[in-house]
């Protein structure tokens, strides 16, 4: 894993084998922030990030000047690295925590510019994701919900629904 671009571009990123993680590939994350180059300011930018993992995409978000990351995760190791790779790199901008990210959507009080998911695909509670997100008003105006998902999860009926992305095996929904 690598940081695409801004202030840490090429920095790579080694994460222990032991942790239970997918993280997303290089290739999906440029796609990815491809898109998000054309629709979103980064410096007045506040995200979360859940199921974080390694702490792949929140990296690439601090990177690129977001004000305020939330990193969370379910498992404290996941949680551990992602404290000390932000160390490590000197990221002020992220706060990584250890929670459950579905009652993390369900306690918040916050709202967020990005909220990006990226559950586990044997996860059977991808459609709650959205409607936690929206159910309790998390997103700002103009605000974007991205899920990553497998193929053969479908978000098209959700009334928030507004574009689908896949780069090779990996699927991004996107809400408004």
């Amino acid at each position: 894993m690598r940081i695409i671009a801004g202030t840490h571009k090429g920095r790579v990123i080694i994460a222990p084998q032991n942790l239970p993680v997918r993280p997303t590939t290089d290739f999906a994350k440029e796609g990815l922030f491809n898109i998000l180059n054309n629709e979103i300011n980064f410096e007045n930018t506040t995200a979360l990030d859940l199921f974080c993992g390694t702490g792949n995409i929140s990296y690439e978000l601090a990177s690129r000047g977001c004000a305020h990351v939330t990193s969370v995760d379910l498992h404290a190791n996941c949680i551990k690295f992602v404290q000390e790779t932000c160390k490590k790199f000197q990221f002020q901008n992220i706060k990584a925590m250890k929670a459950n990210s579905f009652l993390y959507l369900k306690q918040c009080s916050r709202k967020f510019n990005i909220i990006f998911a990226d559950p586990p695909y044997a996860n059977e509670n991808y459609n709650d994701i959205p409607n936690l997100v929206f159910e309790n008003n998390l997103l700002e105006i103009e605000g974007l919900l991205i899920v990553e998902h497998p193929a053969e999860i479908s978000f098209g009926k959700h009334p928030n629904f507004y574009r689908h992305k896949n780069y090779g095996n990996v699927n991004f929904s996107f809400f408004r």
